[in-house]
């Protein structure tokens, strides 16, 4: 994945809500947003489709960051998509989860994972896995959607990959060992 400094830097002005609430957090251009929101903590928030959420309870995860931003660059003006996307999640690309798998039969996980896309670039602004973890860079499945669908949207469409996956009777275990994944990262 790339950095956040591929996109073009822009001064943020007044344009709706999310800008206003970078602007109330003394946030200047793009660059600074990207910046304090790859800082932010990874953790849920208490609304998991509600991104502007990431600004009050200052965590999120991957889904609310990215739809933040994305949501940043739509009111400035800024070509970024946000995207959605299936890879493999082990230890070695997202440090903390191997306690949870190495006590499992699975070596990696199904994980959908949301991103920026900007001129054919992949810029994650999670704030994970971490200096010396392998970058996330081979997706089974990619597609760009909008931030009103990093709720439902993106839990449906995760758990059908697994459900085709893996066999059927395994799809509560398997999401169980997954959120216990995504708990442990949060720690």
């Amino acid at each position: 994945m790339n950095s956040y400094k591929v996109i073009p830097n822009k001064i943020i002005q007044e344009k709706g809500p999310i800008s206003k609430a970078f602007l109330d957090k003394g946030i200047n251009s793009f660059h600074e947003a990207c910046e304090y929101i790859l800082h932010l903590p990874y953790g849920r928030t208490s609304d998991k489709s509600d991104w502007t959420l990431v600004l009050i309870e200052n965590r999120g995860t991957c889904g609310t960051k990215h739809a933040l931003i994305s949501a940043l660059a739509a009111e400035l003006k800024i070509d970024v998509h946000l995207m959605l996307g299936i890879y493999h999640m082990k230890e070695s690309n997202t440090p903390g989860v191997g306690k949870i798998l190495n006590d499992s039969e699975y070596a990696f996980l199904p994980e959908a994972h949301c991103y920026l896309k900007y001129s054919g670039e992949r810029i994650d602004i999670t704030g994970l896995p971490g200096p010396n973890a392998e970058s996330i860079n081979e997706f089974f499945l990619e597609e760009r959607i909008v931030p009103a669908q990093i709720g439902k949207y993106k839990q449906d469409f995760h758990q059908n990959y697994i459900k085709q996956w893996a066999e059927s009777s395994k799809f509560k275990e398997i999401w169980s060992l997954r959120e216990a994944c995504v708990t442990s990262l949060g720690t």
